[in-house]
This record gives C-alpha cells, structure tokens and sequence, in this order.
C-alpha cells in the first residue's frame, strides 16, 4: 500500500523566535513560534520540524521551554533538533514533548551517537540531519548551521548512518535553501537510491508546483519554511497540489 506524503513546515528558531535566511545567511524574524506550530497544525500539517539553528554554534542546548510550549499546541509528530548532543539531551526534549530529535553535527563529530540513540529510543526516533553543499560534481557535508564544510561524502554518511540506526534522513540543500528555486532534485535521487528509511526534501520550496517533483524523486516528505512563514502558501495549497499530480495524501 502506497504511504501518504507528508508536508512538514520548519520552524528555524533562534534566541525564542522563528528565523529565515537564504543559504542559511541574513536571518530575518519570521514571527513567534508557539504561534506558527499553531497555524500550521490547524492548516493540516502532518508533522512540524523545529530547529534551534544557533544552537550548536552557540554551543547550547535547544530551548526546551520553547518546545514545551509549541508541543502543548499541537497534536502532530515534533522533530526537534539543534545542540543535540548526547543521549541525556534526547531524553530531555522526548520529556519535553518532542516526539522524534534531530542529530547533525554532534553525529559527524562523533558517530556513535547514532547508535548509542537508536539503541536507546529506537530508530523511529532518531532524524539524521544533513545540510548538504555541492563540491566539485559531489555532495558534501557541512556542520554548524552550513557554516563549516568537512571531507565527508554526504552519501556515504547517510549510508553510514543508517546502518547505525538513523530512522529517517532531513535531507537539506544548502544551495538551494531560501533561493526558492525548487528543490535539489538531483540530491534527492541519490539519497533515495541509497536509503531504506524515509527521506525528507528540505531546501528550495518556491511555488506550490516544486512538491510533486520533489516526491516523484524519491522523496517521501516534503519539508518548507519561508513559502509558509511569509504566508505565500498554505499546507492546504501544497496538499491540493500533490493530490492533483497523483499523490496520495492526508
């Protein structure tokens, strides 16, 4: 039986509130996040991400009182990632009210994270998250909020990570983030064509006809921020969307 697709906003939070840049530079205020999950929960969301980008960089913990307040409101599965570092902090935003946590560069700088988290929680609760740049014909990983690049081949670490218990890839472009020129459909494919887990496409929603694409690449989830935040789309919009192109959904 075929899986409905999911549509995911992100909410990129930093010191309480929900930011948006364009290749994670120029962080603008897009609004409160209590209020955002809010919306969108009742604009039909599957799932809400909610990522506290400055937390690593900050080398800080995410703002568990933010979390709290956002998962009161809304009764959608919560990805909640930024400085998770340890299986204590996992426990924590799960206390919280977080129902699945996202891993990035604490996974990178160290891997048995991964394991030690999926051993801990299970794989369904475990996100790898991956901000991808394009590097000479390949795709490279890059940590600290697309700040810092590394040697790492950004397929072979979601293979990697997988195999060590990863339940799903957050599969971010970095080019293409904000630019709102469509997805990196081409990142897409070769993330599919390696992973036996869920795949979300983050990076580059510009206009309601960029999901389908995404999805008929091999995406299982698709993932946006600024067409939401800046109210030029609806959940309901993309949803409609991805039914006219075929696509089964909630």
């Amino acid at each position: 039986m075929a899986v409905a697709v999911r549509v995911i906003p992100c909410l990129d939070v930093a010191a309480g509130r929900v930011v948006k840049g364009v290749k994670f530079q120029n962080l603008r205020d897009a609004g409160d996040p209590v209020e955002l999950a809010r919306r969108y929960y009742e604009q039909g969301a599957d799932e809400l991400t909610f990522l506290d980008v400055t937390a690593t960089v900050d080398d800080r913990s995410t703002t568990y009182d933010v979390v709290r307040a956002t998962a009161e409101q809304v009764f959608i599965p919560l990805t909640v990632g930024g400085g998770v570092r340890s299986t204590e902090d996992v426990a924590k935003l799960l206390a919280h009210g977080a129902d699945k946590v996202g891993v990035n560069s604490a996974a990178i700088a160290r891997p048995a994270l991964i394991s030690e988290i999926a051993d801990r929680f299970g794989a369904q609760v475990l996100v790898l998250s991956l901000d991808v740049k394009r590097s000479a014909g390949g795709f490279m990983v890059t940590t600290h909020g697309g700040r810092t690049m590394t040697e790492l081949d950004a397929i072979d670490w979601a293979s990697e990570a997988i195999e060590r218990g990863a339940g799903e890839l957050l599969v971010n472009s970095i080019d293409a983030d904000g630019t709102r020129d469509g997805f990196d459909l081409e990142l897409i494919a070769a993330m599919r064509e390696i992973s036996s887990v869920p795949v979300i496409a983050s990076g580059g929603a510009g206009a309601v006809d960029d999901f389908a694409p995404a999805i008929e690449a091999g995406a299982d989830a698709v993932l946006a921020a600024s067409v939401f935040h800046d109210g030029d789309l609806t959940v309901g919009d993309v949803k409609r969307e991805l039914a006219n192109a075929g696509l089964i959904v909630r």
